[in-house]
């Protein structure tokens, strides 16, 4: 597993999370949040346990927790010497998202844009050209091994220019285990749109077509993306592709107070 992208210490926590896969696939309340350690269920994973990675790495990734837990997760979380940041959570069932979707590709990309093949190599070009785009769009990527699937099922799109250039590109995956009651929901972010070619629809077409890979190809059942709540454009492309604000879920990450937020 290889192909890290961002920061040193961005670079460490991939490292971390992909050298942990089959604890996090076999361990009830873990699951895979790409860039950390965490969980979908605190108290089924263990309060010792948590701590115990948030003191090691300085951050842990919390997915799908009740809203009406989130304050006290918050409060928990504060009286250790950490901040929790957390993003609204927009879902959709699989009829509901695959009907807007195949809608928003079925208009087609506007001319000199083309779908690029899914990257397959951890460390190639196309997979750099991926994270880089995600990095210069302010999205910290996840590493090469996630964007390709090696480190488990994953669907990752992208758009190119008439020169093959990289413009838009998507990711989505299942973070959930079979202990989970969220096994079969897929992850769905990363969407990146070069500076120059936005305002273009290129955000919701390749958004759309994450979507319908995760159901046509993993097989998911469900799909949820986070925004927050002051990011109007990403909560109205999310919505273009069927998705809803849900709101009785959130999703977060825990930091030490010292630590800038992790991703926008």
């Amino acid at each position: 597993m290889a192909g890290y992208f961002g920061t040193q210490m961005q670079q460490r926590l991939l490292a971390q999370a992909e050298a942990s896969v089959d604890f996090i696939r076999g361990t009830p309340g873990a699951c895979q949040t790409g860039r950390t350690m965490g969980c979908d269920d605190p108290e089924r994973l263990g309060w010792e346990r948590i701590i115990e990675f948030l003191e090691r790495d300085g951050v842990f990734g919390f997915r799908l927790i009740e809203r009406d837990r989130a304050d006290a997760l918050a409060l928990r979380l504060d009286e250790q010497g950490f901040r929790f940041d957390w993003w609204d959570v927009f879902l959709a069932d699989r009829e509901v998202a695959l009907k807007a979707s195949e809608a928003l590709l079925s208009r087609g990309l506007p001319d000199g844009f083309v779908d690029l093949d899914q990257p397959t190599n951890p460390q190639g070009q196309d997979t750099a050209r991926i994270q880089a785009l995600m990095g210069a769009a302010g999205v910290v990527p996840f590493s090469g091994s996630m964007l390709t699937g090696q480190a488990g099922p994953a669907k990752t799109v992208a758009i190119g220019d008439r020169d093959g250039t990289v413009v838009a590109a998507a990711h989505g995956y299942l973070p959930h285990n079979v202990h989970s009651p969220f096994h079969r929901y897929a992850w769905g972010g990363l969407v990146a749109v070069a500076e120059h070619q936005r305002g273009k629809g290129l955000g919701n077409y390749v958004n759309a077509r994450m979507i319908i890979g995760v159901f046509r190809d993993l097989d998911a059942t469900h799909i949820y993306e986070l925004v927050s709540a002051t990011n109007i454009a990403s909560r109205r492309m999310v919505e273009a592709s069927g998705l809803r604000h849900e709101h009785g879920l959130v999703c977060g990450v825990a930091t030490a107070r010292e630590i800038a937020r992790l991703t926008r």
